[in-house]
């Protein structure tokens, strides 16, 4: 996976024209995967590689379960990329492709597990500030990849609306909790890895094994209802105010297509270093990443959307290898396709910040949008769209498409 060869070359063009496009998400250099269908028809659903704005079938290929895929070697995965570079790469003769704009997608994946977690240093520490202004950060944070168990019966894929939850909310004026529909409903800005071969059950595996069970990364919005969650989290942490919905992209960008934007992974000096098992001097030359991260707001009043705040992966304070290998490292499975959230990737500055929770101080402080209209946490109609884009001098930019969810009334 940290192979950079010819399919990284940023020369390199495709016969499919919208490809070559420097503004798109998907050129030749990227190939991310997906499930998909026409619009409107009671296809089967297929595996498919996105290339500019259109979509190959992979079915002819003989591969129609993407967990499937997921769970073989990285070096077939490799073996793949390098076959699909050399048919959609210029020259080679044109195959049928079906648009993106005529297709409708569903999970990419069968998801068995999810698990949050809570990598976000500058995101802890600011929500820790409006909780517990004298110890924002918990003493187990810099020792250990904090993470709870999601549900993975509630992952959406892009464009799909969700309905604002219910759960017991409890005014710290009030002697007593009371059942009603959230008022502080928030988005999290996250990215989503997916778990490639995974292990068997009581068989961990160690830091430098961890990218052979990493199979590629999505845009990920664990949405949060923030007045139901500060009476139910104590003591075993979320539950109703996360299960009601998480949406993803529906493309996976894999970590072969990534392998240019590796960076050194660092902790800031005197902070702990980590324990021997989630150490190593390889993990350290290149276990981080360099990708750009948006989230976009838009409310029914708004003809389009505007940008709220820009972050990056790369302040994640605990690696994807950590997060795998700590995950594994009591002996639980990990299995194809299982999804690990990173937690909201927020930076050190307030207009980083990856949730309406920080933008708004805890809803103290309201945001005024282009059109004059202000917002603390979402109201009905509101859509909020995640967006990602990895890019360095000297490589063909890589997007990972929409993450976008709109929260309509409760019932």
């Amino acid at each position: 996976m940290n192979i950079i060869d010819h399919t990284h070359d940023a020369a390199a063009l495709s016969w499919v024209a919208s490809a070559n496009d420097l503004a798109t998400d998907f050129p030749l250099q990227n190939l991310p995967f997906c499930s998909f269908r026409r619009a409107g028809s009671l296809e089967p659903w297929r595996v498919g590689v996105g290339i500019g704005d259109q979509i190959l079938d992979l079915t002819g290929w003989g591969i129609t379960d993407l967990n499937a895929l997921m769970g073989r070697p990285s070096s077939e995965r490799l073996a793949l990329r390098h076959r699909l570079f050399d048919t959609l790469k210029a020259g080679a003769p044109e195959v049928e492709l079906v648009p993106q704009a005529a297709a409708e997608y569903t999970l990419p994946c069968r998801i068995g597990d999810y698990s949050d977690f809570y990598t976000g240093i500058h995101h802890a520490r600011a929500i820790g500030k409006l909780f517990r202004p004298d110890n924002p950060l918990l003493p187990n944070y810099q020792w250990v990849p904090i993470g709870y168990h999601g549900r993975s019966s509630s992952i959406v894929v892009s464009g799909t609306p969700l309905r604002r939850p219910k759960g017991q909310v409890k005014p710290p004026d009030a002697e007593v909790p009371v059942f009603k529909p959230s008022a502080r409903v928030d988005c999290e800005l996250e990215m989503g890895l997916f778990v490639g071969p995974g292990n068997a059950l009581g068989e961990p595996f160690g830091i430098d094994e961890a990218d052979e069970h990493a199979f590629g990364l999505t845009l990920l919005n664990d949405w949060s209802a923030r007045d139901i969650q500060p009476w139910e989290y104590q003591p075993l942490g979320p539950f109703l105010s996360k299960s009601f919905g998480t949406t993803i992209s529906p493309w996976i960008v894999t970590m072969e297509a990534l392998a240019p934007f590796r960076i050194p992974f660092t902790r800031p000096e005197g902070d702990p270093q980590p324990l021997p098992y989630l150490d190593s001097p390889a993990h350290r030359a290149n276990a981080s990443y360099d990708i750009g991260l948006e989230v976009w707001f838009k409310t029914p009043a708004m003809s389009e959307p505007t940008l709220l705040s820009r972050s990056n992966l790369r302040h994640a304070y605990w690696s994807l290898a950590q997060m795998l290998t700590h995950h594994a490292s009591n002996g639980c499975n990990l299995r194809p396709g299982d999804l690990l959230g990173t937690g909201t990737i927020s930076g050190p500055a307030q207009e980083e910040a990856g949730s309406l929770l920080e933008l708004t101080l805890g809803g103290k402080q309201p945001i005024t949008l282009p059109n004059g209209e202000q917002r603390t946490f979402m109201l009905d109609g509101d859509t909020m769209g995640l967006r990602a884009f990895a890019e360095k001098p000297g490589y063909r930019r890589i997007g990972f498409g929409p993450c976008d969810g709109q929260i309509t009334a409760a019932i």
